[in-house]
């Protein structure tokens, strides 16, 4: 079976596993107060050209929910676009980790916020008015839910209006290494740079077994973090573990090369989708998530030839795009594990080749 459903039903890459297996022998301090979590530390703020403040835990979920939770008071809103995964897909975690501040969408095609929907959003909650919540935080998802990423001229605008209001902003980077070589840019230009005060940088969906990293840009916000990362049951007692993750994910450029080659796969899928008669791709394919919509018998040729695609839906589509009733919307997400041979089973099977082959 040929499964490109999401890039997290890949296991964790080679150098990832050497080096948990090398933290495994011995004993060292627990509760991340190892030298393989001072190691991380230090990796990271190489990568940010910069001194960061850590906080590495196992779970996406739980990384942007504790990190607006640092940003935002129960009375806060966070503002985000309207099918974001802090908004959809977490559960409500943001909501609980922050004691309940409001969760507010933002309109906006392609995946992406509007500088207008914002404002027109911002608007609508009075700095100040009693009976209101106070809006209290921006978070920008790079890559988008539609595969899109944000330009750094985007980001630094957002930034700039978020900073006006007086918001602090957060940057859901689960595909963070994606973007950034998707934009030909630096995780500093990307982050601190362009007025990103905090940054969920994610390692599961590239390479890592399960570790993403809170990182602060501003000491003064991550005072408490610790109790908080404590108080919501995201501190592990072998936190060495998770410090080894992010060594063997950092080292060598691995984590370079991991996001390399699924955007290098997503490309060469897009462009046979491009090629094939009925397909019709929504969105430019930024980084390493390809939508597209088949007619339902194409569909039907993957289910028989075992290949699996997630099922998708949005209302963020293109002015004028429609899918009809006899058409399939489906997500394709490469990984550093997907084989150019699979991405031309794909394409063959679509376009009736391999049926024709057997």
């Amino acid at each position: 079976m040929i499964n490109l459903a999401s890039d997290n039903v890949v296991g964790a890459s080679r150098p990832v596993l050497e080096a948990l297996l090398a933290a495994n022998d011995g004993v060292a301090a627990p509760y991340g107060t190892d030298p393989f979590t001072a190691k991380a530390t230090a990796l990271l703020s190489e990568v940010f050209e910069r001194e960061v403040q850590n906080f590495m835990v196992a779970t996406g979920t739980g990384a942007n929910a504790l990190a607006l939770a640092a940003l935002t008071p129960p009375w806060g809103a966070v503002f985000c676009h309207a099918e974001s995964h802090v908004m959809d897909d977490e559960c409500g975690a943001p909501e609980m980790f922050t004691d309940g501040a409001k969760i507010v969408g933002v309109p906006g095609l392609n995946g992406k916020m509007t500088i207008d929907a914002l404002e027109e959003q911002l608007a609508r909650f009075g700095k100040g008015v009693v009976k209101s919540v106070q809006p209290s935080a921006l978070s920008i998802s790079q890559v988008t839910e539609a595969g899109t990423v944000y330009s750094l001229d985007e980001i630094r605008a957002f930034t700039a209006l978020a900073k006006k209001h007086g918001l602090k902003t957060h940057l859901d980077g689960a595909r963070f290494a994606n973007a950034m070589l998707s934009l030909g840019c630096s995780a500093a230009e990307m982050t601190w740079k362009a007025g990103i005060d905090v940054v969920t940088f994610g390692a599961s969906k590239n390479g890592c077994l399960a570790c993403e990293a809170v990182i602060f840009f501003d000491p003064a916000l991550a005072e408490n973090f610790q109790y908080r990362r404590k108080r919501g049951g995201h501190t592990l007692s072998k936190g060495r573990l998770l410090g080894a993750q992010m060594i063997g994910y950092l080292e060598n450029d691995h984590w370079i090369k991991n996001a390399t080659h699924a955007n290098a796969m997503a490309q060469k899928l897009a462009n046979g989708l491009k090629q094939i008669a009925g397909a019709r791709l929504p969105w430019s394919v930024d980084a390493n998530e390809v939508f597209v919509v088949i007619p339902q018998a194409a569909q039907k040729a993957l289910d028989e030839g075992e290949i699996r695609a997630a099922p998708w839906s949005s209302n963020c589509v293109p002015d004028g795009f429609k899918i009809g009733a006899d058409e399939a919307f489906l997500r394709f997400v490469t990984s550093f594990a997907t084989k150019a041979d699979e991405i031309d089973m794909v394409l063959a099977t679509l376009s009736g080749r391999r049926a024709a082959a057997e």
